[in-house]
C-alpha cells in the first residue's frame, strides 16, 4: 500500500475508515466524553479514531496549523464553522468526508440519536489546539492545548 502524502490527507482518512478490521484496538464510548484513539503515524501525518454519542461535542479549535480531513465512518455528526460571526452548521451522514486547511475553525457535535465513529487526518502531526469563543459574533481565544499534556 502506498500512504498519501500531505496533499492527500482526505485519501489516508478515507482509507483507514474503509477497513475498521485493521484497526489496531476497537472503537469505544464513553458516556462522559467524547473518545479517541491514535490509529497510525507517519512522518507527515497522523491518524486518530474519535467516537460520539448523541450530544457529545468539541468546543470551537483550530488544528495549531495543521491541516486536515475526516470522514465518518457511522452514525451522522454536524460541523460547525464561524461565517459572518455566526456559526453555519453541515450535516455529514456516513460516508461522508472534507478536508480543511491550517487556519480551519470548527465545532463538531453528534447532534443525532445514534452514536458515530470518525477518522480524522492531520498532517503534519498536532502539536497545538486553540480553542475559541464565539461572542457577540467575534471569536476569541479561551485557551491553548499542547500535545503530550492536554491530550
Amino acid at each position: 500500500m502506498t500512504v498519501a502524502t500531505r496533499t492527500d490527507l482526505l485519501s489516508v482518512a478515507r482509507w483507514h475508515a474503509s477497513d475498521p478490521a485493521a484497526w489496531p484496538f476497537e472503537p469505544r464510548f464513553n458516556p462522559r466524553t467524547r473518545w479517541y484513539g491514535k490509529l497510525h503515524t507517519a512522518d507527515d501525518h497522523e491518524v486518530w479514531l474519535l467516537t460520539w454519542l448523541p450530544g457529545q461535542a468539541t468546543d470551537l479549535h483550530d488544528h495549531g496549523g495543521s491541516a486536515g480531513a475526516f470522514t465518518v465512518v457511522s452514525g451522522e455528526i454536524v460541523e460547525q464553522t464561524v461565517h459572518d460571526g455566526s456559526l453555519r452548521n453541515t450535516t455529514m451522514a456516513e460516508g461522508s468526508a472534507r478536508r480543511f486547511g491550517a487556519h480551519h475553525v470548527h465545532r463538531v457535535v453528534n447532534a443525532g440519536t445514534r452514536p458515530a465513529i470518525t477518522v480524522h487526518v492531520y498532517g503534519p502531526a498536532l502539536t497545538v489546539m486553540t480553542r475559541y469563543r464565539l461572542h457577540e459574533g467575534r471569536l476569541t481565544v479561551e485557551s491553548i492545548q499542547q500535545a503530550g499534556a492536554d491530550w
